[in-house]
């Protein structure tokens, strides 16, 4: 089984549930995080020290307060842990049952598991748990699995949800090339990051950029 283990979650008595999933593993070494940027911290630590986790559990959605952070959600922690540590398991387990989001971070191999928190949430950690570590592939508890076949992402790639994100924000085309061009993508260029978008403006029948932030937005996927 799983050796060492991070919860991201900024709930307590959530988190003391995940810890009750766990419980029957006595040998798991289990440390808790309730901000993203600090679970990054502890995923570097852990590197450093040669001791790294075998898994990330997260949630997607942590509340703002007074602490300032980088990092704002669940989604971006795994972006960023997946960067540090591609090899490391991630299960997101969280309330937020937007699929076209869950589907791309599926596709783009962010994640090995989704877990709705609810009534058998714990049960299906559990199985969560088992699958990963026995089978090494993905787990989607069968009650979700028919909403995430229904759920249509075509061919999004992680660099379209990044652009996305980035049209959000309020960047230009220009500015989204020059983002791209210091993280060395390969379509970095400005005619094709506007290929991206007409692209995605296309597939989802957007009138405009504005109309297609709202659009991904309301489906989840940014």
């Amino acid at each position: 089984m799983f050796k060492k283990v991070l919860i991201a979650e900024d709930i307590d008595s959530i988190s003391l549930g995940v810890v009750t999933a766990l419980e029957n593993y006595s040998e798991m070494e289990i440390h808790h995080s309730k901000y993203c940027d600090d679970a990054l911290l502890k995923i570097k630590k852990a590197l450093q020290d040669n001791q790294p986790f075998d898994l990330l559990i997260s949630d997607l959605s942590f509340k703002t307060d007074h602490q300032k952070t980088e990092l704002k959600s669940g989604e971006e922690l795994v972006q960023a842990a997946k960067e540090l540590q591609p090899e490391i398991k991630i299960i997101i387990y969280s309330i937020e049952e937007r699929m076209a989001k869950i589907k791309s971070m599926f596709d783009n191999n962010l994640i090995n598991a989704y877990i709705s928190k609810g009534r058998n949430s714990t049960q299906e950690l559990k199985k969560a748990l088992a699958n990963l570590y026995e089978k090494g592939g993905k787990y989607i508890p069968e009650s979700l699995q028919s909403k995430l076949l229904e759920t249509s992402v075509f061919e999004i790639e992680a660099q379209d949800i990044e652009l996305l994100q980035l049209l959000a924000k309020g960047y230009s085309r220009d500015e989204i090339s020059e983002v791209f061009y210091t993280k060395n993508y390969a379509s970095a260029s400005l005619s094709s990051v506007e290929k991206r978008i007409n692209r995605l403006k296309i597939h989802f029948n957007s009138r405009n950029i504005t109309h297609l932030v709202s659009q991904t937005k309301d489906i989840g996927l940014i």
